[in-house]
């Protein structure tokens, strides 16, 4: 018994010795099953994109078809990251986080870059804009790589303008179908002194805000009235407290698409060439999608028993624009006459 004992753990212990011993032989190295895909997953690129509107907008809803195009047109080696809402900062922070490079690429509404690209202040004069053909051939046409190209200097590449649509105005005071609706009301602007001195010229009293803060602004009565897109109005419930809604069509609500410019110098030229396919797809892909919301949103807000909805007559209209006449005059002075010739021809 004692001999079987011992001669069972002689042979258990040879076992475990030629295992330990043949385990290249069993499992060879060069046979084992790489994964190539995961493997390349060490060099992806990964670009942080941040933006203070909805998910369920023509910025917010561009903005992820832009990160399915990057990531197919790349096979994977970019992802882009979308934070919407203005999860990581608000539209008075991103700029400066772009330019210290805490995040990669960030879409603000041109007015919002005026102080830095006086230029692009042409494209806040009301009425500037025909219709959504006329935005969509300046916006993807010569004026659009003329105007991207002022921030070169800024630490920033613009890459793409997109689409908000058309504004319209709002209140919760009365209707604004004349000039004279506007006399002391105080309104909501963005921070572009093109929209300041519009409403200054109505006789109202622009403050600038956040649009991160407009809910919560409107929600507290510190406003009389407002302007923005039928799909920002409605996605962010902006009628709840502005049950007076002008369809006036007087401005157009744009972004700049923006990437970090140092950071896009260290992308490799393939790659960059793919990036740009897929904003210029994303880009038209925007336009045509902008104006089918704002059209299917507006039917909504139709339904809405406590939303009043108004269309601007052509002869108040032509009120409207006698009242900024010396708006036109003071930015032709400071921007060439081609550029408001281009935008006026459709370039």
């Amino acid at each position: 018994m004692k001999h079987f004992v011992v001669a069972s753990l002689l042979t258990i212990f040879g076992l475990v010795l030629f295992i330990l011993i043949d385990t290249e032989t069993i499992f060879p190295q060069e046979k084992m099953t790489i994964d190539e895909e995961q493997q390349g997953l060490e060099n992806q690129i990964t670009i942080v994109f941040s933006h203070v509107v909805a998910e369920n907008t023509p910025k917010g809803l561009a903005a992820q078809k832009f990160a399915e195009l990057v990531y197919e047109k790349t096979n994977g080696r970019v992802k882009v990251e979308v934070y919407p809402n203005g999860i990581l900062y608000s539209d008075n922070e991103e700029i400066k986080a772009l330019k210290r490079g805490d995040i990669q690429m960030i879409a603000p509404s041109y007015t919002n870059m005026t102080e830095l690209v006086p230029e692009w202040k042409v494209l806040d004069l009301p009425f500037l804009f025909r219709d959504y053909e006329h935005a969509k051939a300046v916006f993807t046409g010569k004026t659009s790589k003329e105007l991207l190209q002022f921030l070169d200097n800024e630490n920033m590449k613009g890459l793409a303008f997109w689409s908000n649509g058309f504004k319209q105005m709002t209140s919760s005071a009365h209707p604004l179908l004349e000039p004279d609706d506007f006399q002391d009301l105080t309104f909501r602007v963005m921070s572009g002194d093109v929209l300041k001195k519009q409403f200054q010229l109505l006789g109202a009293k622009p403050v600038t805000a956040s649009f991160t803060d407009v809910y919560s602004s409107l929600e507290k009565r510190q406003f009389d009235g407002q302007e923005n897109t039928i799909s920002n109005i409605y996605s962010k419930g902006l009628y709840k407290f502005q049950p007076y809604l002008t369809l006036s069509n007087h401005g157009y609500l744009g972004y700049s698409v923006i990437i970090n410019k140092n950071f896009w110098s260290r992308i490799p030229s393939d790659i960059q060439q793919q990036i740009n396919e897929a904003m210029l797809e994303t880009t038209y892909w925007n336009m045509d999608e902008s104006k089918k919301m704002n059209e299917s949103q507006l039917e909504e807000l139709k339904k809405q028993t406590d939303v009043s909805i108004y269309e601007l007559p052509d002869e108040a209209k032509e009120r409207w624009m006698d009242k900024f006449n010396p708006l036109y005059q003071e930015i032709e002075k400071q921007v060439t006459n081609d550029t408001i010739n281009n935008i006026s021809k459709k370039q």
